[in-house]
């Protein structure tokens, strides 16, 4: 593996279309809004803002309780797709700012049209593993995993172009609710796919990081790293689209987390999804986050 740039493109992605309601779509804005920008300026890399694309909100979208919102789901997942693979092709690292987790399927379709071994590490309060089949609220930001794989819509999981996106030794998921799986999915977790849950991640998170880093960069030479805002226990830091209180994590554990999935030296874009800034009118909330993300990407700055 080589080093991967030190520049970062900031792309603003604000889309609730694939959620449980809207609010997400604000999340690029309130973002940048807190400083994350010259935050991570300040952390040692250098930073261009791309701008937003364009809007997709959430619709109760009753004609379509299994997969609500797909159109405008997909037509997000290809304006990330071709921004990140015009970022990557330019020599610069993508941080898409969300918006719903959906967007990471298009995020991941867009490195592998530059590289072809990417892979994914995705840091997650959910499995993720839905499909129109398995889901109660038929929001494709529960889906993102299982379509990576290859089930699901055929449309969301072969945006790519081949299905599927991601063989299972290129991915890796960490801090998830593991009582939160449907037994109908629990196989996509088998082997060779890495995986730990909330509780094991907590009790050792940089092992744990550590580990799914080792198991993603065996095969992966260009790694996407996701992070979810509702891996944090909503009792510290309620900032998630759909609240988790009393699971997940500490936000300083998920930023140890960060720091070390973002270390590696495949690192090659970063995903930053489900923050809603409804739920912080005060804007503390969104100050401490932008901070601990900024303080985890600080040390593979300096690696650089």
């Amino acid at each position: 593996m080589q080093s991967m740039t030190g520049a970062l493109t900031v792309i603003g992605v604000p889309c609730s279309a694939g959620a449980h309601h809207g609010g997400l779509e604000r999340g690029p804005a309130a973002l940048r809004a807190a400083g994350l920008p010259d935050r991570l300026r300040r952390a040692g890399w250098e930073v261009s803002d791309a701008d937003d694309l364009a809007a997709r909100v959430f619709t109760a979208d009753a004609a379509h309780p299994r997969a609500r919102n797909r159109d405008a789901v997909l037509a997000a997942c290809r304006d990330v797709a071709d921004a990140t693979s015009q970022a990557i092709a330019a020599g610069r690292i993508p941080v898409l700012v969300g918006g719903d987790c959906s967007i990471t399927t298009g995020t991941v379709a867009g490195c592998l049209a530059q590289r072809p071994d990417t892979g994914l590490l995705y840091l997650d309060g959910d499995a993720d593993l839905r499909t129109p089949q398995t889901t109660i609220a038929g929001n494709l930001d529960g889906m993102v995993i299982a379509a990576l794989l290859g089930h699901g819509d055929p449309g969301y999981a072969g945006l790519a172009g081949q299905v599927p996106m991601l063989p299972p030794q290129r991915l890796a998921i960490l801090g998830y609710d593991d009582g939160d799986i449907d037994p109908r999915e629990r196989h996509l977790l088998g082997p060779p796919l890495s995986h730990a849950d909330g509780t094991q991640v907590a009790a050792d998170p940089v092992g744990a990081a550590a580990a799914a880093r080792a198991h993603v960069e065996t095969s992966a030479g260009a790694i996407v790293v996701h992070f979810d805002v509702d891996a944090v226990d909503s009792a510290d830091l309620p900032l998630a689209n759909y609240p988790h209180y009393g699971k997940g994590l500490t936000f300083g554990t998920a930023v140890t987390v960060l720091r070390e999935l973002c270390a590696s030296p495949a690192f090659a874009g970063l995903v930053l999804t489900e923050v809603n800034p409804t739920h912080d009118p005060g804007g503390d909330l969104l100050d401490r986050y932008t901070g601990g993300v900024a303080a985890a990407l600080a040390g593979p700055a300096r690696d650089r």
